[in-house]
């Protein structure tokens, strides 16, 4: 039997703590990336990340009410339109996981860390780049040459789909599974 359409198109962070709680029958899909979703979800959630999401809906219980979940809200809404009318039972959490932690409700970590490999990474590329171009300026040029660094990583985590740095920063202690606050 088909379910009917969902009229309301978010839920709350209280609303969807309280039917978590219930135990209420539904999929809780998270549309991060890898790297985001394990350094901090919602219990029972599932990570999709939205590249993917057309192509996992057969993943997806038919009986069960979906909520898609991100870090703002914004992919949520991204993905809820990406799936239009190939999926009638989904709604967004308002405000994301952003509003999940500022009510400090239970967030599963499987890192130390709240920031993702690919933001450390980016940050660390940046870094690099900043500091050349700083030192390159003001001590001796030839230390531009050092922005080629994260250039050319950058460029070939995009069409290798492996990111050197992301690797190196996987490995440091704060990326380690353990206990997190």
């Amino acid at each position: 039997m088909a379910q009917p359409k969902i009229e309301a198109t978010h839920i709350t962070v209280r609303e969807l703590h309280n039917s978590l709680e219930q135990q209420d029958s539904l999929v809780v899909i998270d549309v991060r990336t890898p790297g985001e979703f394990r350094a901090g979800h919602v219990a029972r959630a599932i990570n999709v990340p939205m590249d993917d999401i057309v192509s996992r809906l057969e993943d997806i219980p038919e009986e069960d009410k979906v909520v898609l979940v991100c870090q703002s809200g914004t992919r949520a809404a991204m993905t809820k339109d990406i799936l239009g009318d190939k999926l009638d039972r989904v709604i967004c959490l308002e405000g994301g996981m952003d509003a999940w932690e500022a009510q400090n409700f239970h967030v599963v970590r499987a890192t130390r860390t709240k920031m993702a490999l690919d933001r450390q990474a980016m940050i660390g590329a940046s870094v690099i780049i900043l500091t050349s171009v700083g030192l390159g300026h003001f001590v001796n040029p030839n230390w531009y040459y050092l922005a080629l660094l994260p250039g050319v990583g950058l460029m070939m985590a995009g069409a290798a789909g492996v990111c050197l740095m992301g690797m190196f920063l996987s490995i440091m202690p704060w990326n380690k599974a353990g206990a997190s606050k």
